[in-house]
């Protein structure tokens, strides 16, 4: 449909206003309805178009997230990827616990022997060697699940990372809960850290040099009742 001239519509209600003291005829209220329908009817079509353009896109974004959310693989990580990575954690911290009880034992076993006997306690050395070597051999399988684990967390790195730059999430919030937002704050503020990388944190010889250097001796403070008493409070 044609769009409703501007002027036309301007002379109507020009026509309109002169006769403001006269009596308006119906065909002139008639000819201002027909005009003002016809651009109230131009203007639903232009929103129309308007909100199913909006509604197309908002359309192709549920389905693209649809496929990001299938490609994450939620219920594959949860029911399985997961759960096993538990598992072998759980199996690395136990084969780590009877290796290093295995270890002690024997140690203490050969620390408490008596020496006078010597082939006896050359023989009893032997022994327990052997036994320290084969508790060792933890290590290679303790590898093989290590790397699992490290492949489960790549796995959900790379998914959550594609997912992240789909719905273009930006750096907001860095933490989900008020629980978590004060641990974070306690181990920074208690300096948890935990063992550090290599590389990382404070070498041993810095701090061999923190301690080898003089203290310039402080000369006594005379301090009150009050500040003794804060010390221990």
């Amino acid at each position: 449909m044609a769009r409703v001239k501007t002027q036309q519509l301007e002379s109507l209600i020009e026509c309109l206003h002169d006769k403001r003291r006269e009596d308006v005829s119906l065909a002139d209220v008639l000819s201002l309805a027909e005009i003002t329908a016809q651009s109230l009817q131009v203007f639903f079509e232009t929103m129309d178009t308007a909100v199913y353009r909006e509604m197309r896109e908002i359309a192709g974004y549920i389905e693209r997230m649809r496929g990001e959310i299938g490609a994450l693989q939620a219920d594959e990580l949860k029911k399985n990827r997961i759960p096993a990575a538990g598992q072998e954690l759980g199996a690395i911290v136990k084969a780590t616990e009877g290796a290093t009880n295995t270890i002690m034992e024997c140690a203490e076993t050969l620390m408490a022997a008596d020496a006078s006997d010597i082939a006896a306690y050359q023989a009893l050395v032997q022994e327990k060697m052997v036994v320290i070597f084969e508790a060792c051999s933890f290590q290679d399988i303790t590898g093989q699940r290590i790397a699992k684990v490290i492949e489960t967390l790549q796995h959900i790195e790379t998914r959550v990372t594609r997912f992240a730059s789909a719905v273009g999430s930006s750096k907001g919030a860095a933490f989900v809960s008020d629980d978590e937002r004060k641990a974070a704050e306690r181990r920074e503020r208690l300096l948890l850290n935990g063992p550090q990388l290599d590389g990382e944190g404070i070498d041993q010889n810095t701090v061999d040099d923190l301690f080898s250097k003089p203290t310039p001796a402080k000369q006594p403070e005379c301090s009150n009742q009050s500040s003794i008493d804060a010390l221990f409070k």
